[in-house]
């Protein structure tokens, strides 16, 4: 049975991954903390469409969380045909201010995580010779953003790693891409105790994961979500770095300071 794996699926970007697979009659596995919110999207999934939606909650920042999920879809018979990496959080605030802890945390689960889920269903898609892997980065992964720092830097480490994953594998029958999404109409920012970057155009997660589908059809290596976020990393090539991360450290400044 064919599967596509989502993590953070129980709202915003991955649960609109979930809507869209399971319309086009893919099989899914979600994967969250919140089980009753888990619970109730498969039973909508399930009604909706003629698929078989399962679930698994779990906090991927525990250190066995990536090993327990790969040994549940083996132990359930699934094939894993599709992983989107989508779990991450992010903070905002002069770095010093932060939680030493979450930052951290945050490390293990936008990059630790990420990776060992990646190396993990990856090897079994190249011995098919079938398979996608889609890495949810963002559009804060093509610079250095004060206040978002570990953030953004964990951003760039997966589109890094991914568009170097696509040309280690597009020879194999596996697609790798990095999704860079800006900003979005999610809980992100609540969940992260940030507050919303005054920048860029706001879309839908739906918006977002249309952008991926079809980008994944065109096999990119990676994609930018929204025409006004692609003008924006576009134009920041044509200017010292040190210009765009002045700009966006006043951009953001204001977020916390009065």
């Amino acid at each position: 049975m064919n599967t596509a794996v989502i993590t953070g699926a129980s709202s915003g970007i991955g649960a609109a991954f979930a809507e869209k697979l399971a319309a086009r009659g893919r099989n899914v596995l979600l994967v969250a903390r919140s089980e009753d919110k888990l619970i109730a999207m498969c039973n909508e999934l399930g009604r909706m469409s003629d698929i078989r939606a399962h679930y698994i909650a779990l906090d991927l920042i525990r250190p066995d969380a990536a090993a327990h999920l790969f040994e549940e879809t083996q132990r359930r018979g699934l094939v894993v045909d599709m992983l989107v990496n989508n779990a991450g959080f992010g903070s905002m605030d002069d770095f010093i201010n932060l939680d030493l802890a979450r930052e951290l945390q945050m490390i293990d689960l936008n990059i630790k995580a990420l990776v060992e889920l990646t190396h993990r269903f990856l090897k079994p898609m190249r011995e098919r010779q079938q398979g996608a892997i889609i890495n949810v980065a963002s559009t804060a992964g093509f610079q250095a953003v004060p206040y978002m720092t570990t953030y953004a830097a964990t951003k760039a480490f997966v589109l890094s790693f991914s568009e170097a994953l696509w040309e280690e594998n597009r020879e194999h029958g596996v697609h790798v891409m990095a999704l860079c999404p800006g900003v979005t109409e999610t809980n992100f920012f609540a969940a992260s105790n940030m507050g919303r970057p005054p920048m860029r155009t706001i879309q839908t997660p739906e918006e977002v994961v249309d952008t991926a589908l079809r980008a994944l059809g065109q096999r990119k290596p990676s994609v930018i979500s929204g025409w006004t976020n692609w003008l924006a990393v576009a134009a920041e090539r044509f200017v010292p770095r040190s210009f765009v991360i002045k700009i966006a450290g006043k951009a953001l400044r204001s977020q916390f300071e009065e």
